[in-house]
């Protein structure tokens, strides 16, 4: 689990950046899980995470919007952004 009290509060930060070896590792084998025909292409995702990085939602690596992990929510081809706004969606 995150240790929040470890790491200090990292606003715009992917959890891939401040929990490499923790909580991250989870989720990047859940993205690993999901079928091919499911998963976001390479270019999309990195489009995604981009579009996270500069949301003012993002926080910890988690969306403060819906509270899902961003890299597992923008790793999924159907899903879309949660906020009023969309920045990403089906593409």
């Amino acid at each position: 689990m995150l240790n929040l009290n470890s790491h200090p509060i990292c606003k715009r930060c992917l959890l891939a950046e401040i929990d490499k070896d923790g909580l991250y590792k989870k989720v990047e084998d859940l993205i690993a899980a999901i079928p091919d025909d499911e998963r976001a292409n390479e270019q999309a995702y990195a489009t995604r995470l981009d579009l996270c990085r500069r949301c003012p939602s993002l926080e910890n690596g988690l969306c403060r919007e819906c509270g899902c992990f961003v890299e597992l929510r923008a790793a999924v081809k159907a899903n879309r952004c949660p906020s009023v706004y969309r920045y990403w969606g089906r593409e």
